[in-house]
């Protein structure tokens, strides 16, 4: 009789452990989405949204470029005079072309519309080309689309930005879900294109990488000038 009962008592304590780990998952996911307060869902209008204009920190207009480098490669930014559709709404093509110790590693067409309401850019994806040491495309890793796959438009920056502000920039579950959170406007920051004074630091993060961060910076009529170990060498229309 003893050792049933104690059996019983064993049976029991296995099932109330299991229902307690059950429910500790079942808060502890609610817990995690809770945390992510980041801005997910836009109130844009398709109709609202244009593939050129300037916001402040972010310029989608045709032949501006920007040039980066770092100790071992350099990345060239360009905004084409390109448009395509992308899930139902005439984006900008910005092409980025990414090279290591001389040798192109990377290019990406990136897609882009900027509201005529309030400057925001969104980011409606991208599709990448990644080279090996041959020249010959390897992949295309980091590659989605707004409107496939479940895929939504992100946003690039916002056309006013605050200290505060946390916004989904990626938003394809799975393949890319970068986020960014502003969290300076007064930062200084020295570059071979000159000191950038009232810059605007961003921190971006993905919970597909939990623990990596990486830092942005951006200055008003500009753009981007610092992206990790990249800056800004020089910046301006190219000419035709």
């Amino acid at each position: 009789m003893l050792s049933q009962r104690s059996s019983l008592r064993r049976e029991f304590m296995k099932v109330t452990i299991i229902l307690t780990i059950a429910i500790l998952c079942i808060l502890g996911s609610a817990c995690l989405a809770a945390t992510d307060d980041f801005v997910k869902d836009f109130s844009y209008e398709k109709a609202d949204l244009a593939s050129t204009g300037s916001n402040p920190h972010f310029i989608l207009e045709p032949g501006f470029q920007l040039v980066y480098k770092s100790d071992t490669g350099d990345l060239v930014i360009t905004v084409l005079n390109e448009t395509k559709m992308v899930d139902g709404v005439v984006t900008r093509i910005i092409e980025e072309r990414e090279k290591e110790n001389g040798k192109l590693i990377e290019v990406s067409r990136n897609y882009f519309a900027i509201s005529k309401e309030d400057n925001s850019v969104y980011y409606f994806g991208e599709e990448v080309d990644m080279y090996n040491k041959q020249g010959k495309i390897t992949g295309h890793g980091g590659s989605w689309l707004a409107g496939v796959k479940g895929a939504k438009a992100g946003m690039a920056i916002p056309g006013d930005p605050k200290v505060g502000m946390k916004y989904y920039q990626e938003v394809a579950p799975g393949d890319a879900m970068d986020r960014a959170e502003i969290v300076s406007l007064t930062e200084t920051v020295k570059t071979p294109a000159g000191l950038m004074k009232n810059v605007v630091k961003t921190m971006e993060t993905t919970p597909l990488e939990p623990g990596t961060k990486e830092y942005k910076y951006y200055v008003k009529g500009v753009g981007l000038i610092k992206d990790g170990d990249m800056l800004l060498v020089k910046h301006g229309y190219i000419k035709k």
